[in-house]
């Protein structure tokens, strides 16, 4: 980024911090309360009960790196309010604990900010514009610093997100500096601090032994398999190894990494999270209901065999399908292994340098959220944000974008569901849309249109689902009957949309052609 375009990038992240500074008295989830029990464990107890303490439901389930954050914050709460760091003290909340953990938010927040300001550093400058505003680094900066999701899951839902995103961005930044053994060191230290990273971990490893372990490319821009680096595989090598021994090691050595690991992957907690994400299996438990429906009332099912409101009780717990095959831990995991495979096979055969990575990253993110075990609603953000990136590089990628980002935007809807965020809500989402749309298609104004005439009335029907869902539903008498309707909607019509932009990417990906210029690059 140039020198002069630091004055508007600096207003930029002035300006959301202050946003987020104002959104600190607002309502706060469970999550508030995890992590504060989470600062209270590390803080009182030896390190080799944290992944035991259990005298809240809301367990330690991160790895260790993430404890070692929490501890490090706990002596900077004490200051605050010594009494949020009592393990005893479940749900303690006074004003000083919630600003304590919400300042800690924001300030963490401060890698993720630098994070892009390096992501925008590695934009080209093709699309020159004589206005600020029509800049593809200005339009990216907005639309990761001013991510709609982002704010509402870390600075009103509760989490820490941004400052792990934070790594994720400046690792993608290093790999496409070429700095590759920096960028595999904050993956590698990401994983540590969040496994849900694992996903993405294919496009990593392939795209470093491709990139970095294979130094060279015949002239048709085959693999040169002669020119592999023994060296720059040790190295990779040593970091992946050194990082795991520092995390891992000390329970290792304590004979509690099979409690660790229980921790970090609680398969019973069921297939689907108490709100659906909207993947594969919201439209497979739907799917299941409606035949269950019909199978009652054509007399094929008998109602007194099946158990009531089994996936739709807002509950975690496991549960069995009535028509359709019950899925299985190991069902999702294959399931996801074969969807992320064709995209690793392109980095492989068709690279296209840091953009076919990107792509990679992106499809491996949203194949693990169409078909992972237990997905969290959240879990879109890592597909929506390094999907930004690409956004402003091409109008294809763009459309995908537009589609994607409104549409996991709005499934995150129902996790502020108190009166006073409904506004809060409404009107962050429909600036940041507004501006997602004007700046991509002032971007792109040369080309076609980013998005058809389907695409476009899909999208738009996301308003009277919300008016329907807010309004509408909670004065009619369903609410008592059918309580979950309106989030099974919103599920439900928001997979399709993220189905649609998964098979649309993937498609633009494997169709593409790439020149033998790119692929010896």
């Amino acid at each position: 980024m140039a020198a002069g375009g630091r004055g508007w990038f600096r207003a930029l992240a002035l300006g959301v911090s202050f946003l987020k500074c104002l959104l600190i008295p607002a309502y706060y989830s469970t999550d508030f309360e995890v992590h504060r029990n989470w600062l209270a464990i590390t803080h009182n107890l030896p390190l080799s009960q944290w992944y035991y303490e259990a005298t809240s439901e809301w367990t330690l389930d991160y790895p260790p790196f993430f404890a070692w954050f929490e501890y490090a914050l706990s002596h900077i709460a004490k200051y605050f309010d010594p009494q949020m760091l009592v393990v005893e003290n479940l749900n303690y909340a006074s004003r000083a604990t919630v600003f304590f953990q919400r300042l800690s938010v924001i300030c963490t927040d401060t890698l993720f900010i630098y994070a892009v300001h390096e992501c925008c550093r590695c934009i080209n400058g093709k699309r020159a514009a004589k206005d600020i505003l029509e800049k593809p680094t200005f339009i990216l900066a907005v639309l990761l610093l001013w991510n709609f999701g982002l704010l509402i899951v870390d600075h009103i839902h509760f989490q820490y997100n941004g400052f792990l995103f934070g790594l994720m961005l400046l690792s993608v930044a290093r790999l496409c500096q070429k700095r590759y053994l920096e960028g595999a060191l904050l993956f590698a230290v990401l994983l540590h601090f969040k496994h849900i990273y694992m996903y993405v971990a294919p496009a990593y490893g392939v795209y470093l032994l491709r990139s970095y372990c294979f130094t060279a490319n015949n002239a048709d821009g085959s693999l040169k398999w002669r020119s592999f680096s023994f060296l720059h595989v040790t190295l990779l090598g040593l970091i992946v190894c050194l990082v795991s021994a520092l995390s891992l090691g000390p329970f290792l050595v304590l004979g509690q990494l099979p409690q660790v690991i229980a921790r970090l992957f609680p398969f019973k907690r069921g297939l689907c999270h108490a709100y659906w994400a909207p993947n594969f299996w919201a439209l497979y438990n739907a799917m299941d209901k409606a035949l269950t429906i019909l199978g009652l009332k054509c007399n094929f099912l008998d109602g007194n065999k099946i158990p009531k409101a089994s996936m739709t009780g807002g509950l975690v717990q496991e549960f069995q399908h009535t028509v359709l095959p019950s899925v299985t831990p190991l069902a999702t995991l294959i399931c996801t292994f074969i969807a992320i495979l064709p995209s690793v096979f392109c980095l492989w055969f068709k690279p296209q340098g840091p953009r076919g990575f990107l792509q990679c990253l992106v499809l491996c993110a949203l194949s693990s959220f169409m078909f992972g075990w237990h997905v969290h609603e959240k879990a879109i953000l890592l597909a929506i944000l390094p999907l930004s990136l690409l956004s402003i590089q091409r109008a294809k990628d763009a459309g995908i974008y537009l589609i994607l980002a409104t549409t996991g935007h709005f499934s995150l809807f129902p996790l502020l569901f108190t009166p006073p965020e409904l506004p809060i809500k409404i009107l962050l989402m429909l600036l940041f849309t507004v501006y997602s749309f004007s700046s991509l298609k002032s971007l792109f104004r040369r080309e076609k249109p980013l998005l058809n005439w389907l695409e476009t009335i899909y999208l738009i029907q996301l308003v009277p689902l919300e008016i329907f869902c807010e309004i509408i539903f909670p004065l009619t008498p369903w609410k008592q009957h059918f309580p979950f309707v309106p989030l099974l909607l919103t599920s439900v019509y928001c997979a399709l949309g993220v189905t649609y932009a998964w098979l649309k990417l993937y498609i633009s990906v494997l169709t593409e052609r790439v020149s033998v210029r790119q692929k010896a690059e």
